[in-house]
């Protein structure tokens, strides 16, 4: 497996935890992840993990700084990842 791909599923895995548990923290009105945060995951790879903890965890989507932005790197980096692998 070439690292890249290691690389794009360990980021993807660590970011759908992250929107999972501040997800859980904001329900439990307890110190949340920072936006910025979350986004930063996102765009160093972790796009798809935060699509799908978005959806899965019902959390951020209804936030334009998310709503709009996520998907659309999400496309973006599962592109440049097919490119790489072929």
């Amino acid at each position: 497996m070439q690292p890249i791909l290691i690389y794009y599923i360990i980021i993807n895995i660590i970011t759908y935890i992250l929107f999972g548990v501040d997800k859980l923290k904001a329900k439990t009105h307890r110190w949340r992840i920072p936006e910025a945060t979350l986004l930063f995951f996102c765009i160093i790879g972790g796009a798809f993990g935060g699509f799908a903890g978005m959806f899965s965890f019902h959390h951020k989507i209804r936030k334009n700084k998310f709503r709009y932005p996520v998907p659309l790197l999400t496309i973006i980096q599962l592109v440049l990842i097919y490119r790489c692998m072929h």
